[in-house]
Formats: structure tokens, C-alpha cells, sequence
């Protein structure tokens, strides 16, 4: 996990050394996540329902041509889901650091501006935990029976934003393109889906 970490953080210092002769902007990012895993057992879709979480994080806003930028961030962001699975009740409750690269374009008056963004995001487990039957327990990652979920996920985002004199408010969908069960020998499918909804301020704002 700490190795993760490393990795992560590694890759956020890159980013914020990219292109120093861009006019990059940072800016920070606080949401509520509606989440849920989608479950497949033997190919039968398994009803879950969708828990509250949180983000927060903050993105490096680099200006391409015209009104295209790229968004690359990171965040921390809680997921999971409650479901039954053979008459037992569950509830997944992972936490990943997740490094999103967005591809932005915006359009509108200096005032209101609406934005249109979409790109993978690259997740990996960090915390979180599990309660089954009533009892808790910290999330185990890893590819095995004794694993709760694998650590690592990719996946797409896509959604819109408005900027409003430099406060944006973001809606977004993210899908989980990986299978994160620990065993897939037994026929289990498990990937994240994620409503998201946000706020976020430039720590500068240029008219």
C-alpha cells in the first residue's frame, strides 16, 4: 500500500512540473459520490443499492488551443456499495486515490462558462471497509479468496460543468472498466460506477 502511495504522489509531482511555460492552473475539488458496484454472478445482474461518499482532491488546469485544455488531478475518493449476495448482507466501503486526466473544453462568456469534459482515471485501493452480516472489518485488497477487492482500477469519466467567475459546479459519471472481484474464477464481476457531483475554485482566476 505505502509502495501505492509513492507511485501516486510520484506521478501528481510530475504533473505539476509538466510544461512549466504553460499557464497552468491549479485548483481544488471537494464532492459527494453516489457509487455502486455492479455485480454480475454467473452472468445474473445482483441488485445493490447506492451508498453516499465523498471526494476531494485538486486538478492542474493546462490550456491547449482554443478552448480545449487538459485536466490531469488527484483525488481521494470514497465508493462501495450494499447488496446481498447468497442471503448474506454486505457492504463495500473501499477508498482510492484516484489520478483522473481530462480532456476539457469550455465555452461561454467571461462571466458563466459551460464546460464539457471526459477521460480515464487510473484508482488504487488504499482503505475502506467491509461490513457482513453486521460485522466490520477493514478492507483487504488483493487477488484471492481472503481479499475483499483488487486494488487497482481504470476506468472512464465523462460529464459537464458551469463555471461561474471562476466557482465551477461539476456533474460526472465514472465507469469502472475493470474487474475488481479478487477471484474471477468464480464467476463473479464486480465494477464501480460513480455519480459525482462537485464543487471547485482556481487558486487563480484570470479574466
Amino acid at each position: 500500500m505505502k509502495n501505492n502511495i509513492k507511485y501516486v504522489l510520484t506521478i501528481f509531482l510530475a504533473i505539476a512540473l509538466t510544461d512549466l511555460h504553460a499557464q497552468v492552473v491549479p485548483k481544488y475539488i471537494f464532492g459527494l459520490n453516489l457509487s455502486s458496484i455492479e455485480l454480475k454472478n454467473k452472468g445474473i445482474n445482483t441488485k445493490t443499492e447506492t451508498p453516499m461518499g465523498i471526494h476531494f482532491g485538486g486538478y492542474f488546469e493546462v490550456p491547449l488551443k482554443d478552448n480545449f485544455s487538459l485536466e490531469p488531478g488527484i483525488l481521494f475518493s470514497a465508493k462501495g456499495s450494499n447488496f446481498k449476495l447468497d442471503s448474506v448482507e454486505l457492504s463495500l466501503a473501499p477508498i482510492y486515490i484516484e489520478v483522473p486526466v481530462l480532456a476539457v473544453y469550455s465555452f461561454g462568456s467571461d462571466a458563466i462558462k459551460i464546460s464539457l469534459f471526459a477521460g480515464p482515471y487510473f484508482a488504487f485501493g488504499v482503505g475502506g471497509y467491509k461490513i457482513e452480516s453486521g460485522v466490520m472489518r477493514n478492507m483487504s485488497f488483493g487477488s484471492g479468496e481472503n481479499n475483499d477487492l483488487k486494488p487497482f482500477d481504470i476506468g472512464f469519466n465523462f460529464g459537464t460543468g458551469i463555471n461561474i467567475k471562476g466557482l465551477l459546479i461539476y456533474a460526472q459519471y465514472g465507469i469502472g472498466l475493470s474487474n475488481i472481484a479478487p477471484v474471477t474464477l468464480s464467476d463473479i464481476e464486480m465494477k464501480n460506477r460513480v455519480i459525482g457531483i462537485s464543487i471547485s475554485s482556481s487558486f487563480a482566476y484570470n479574466y
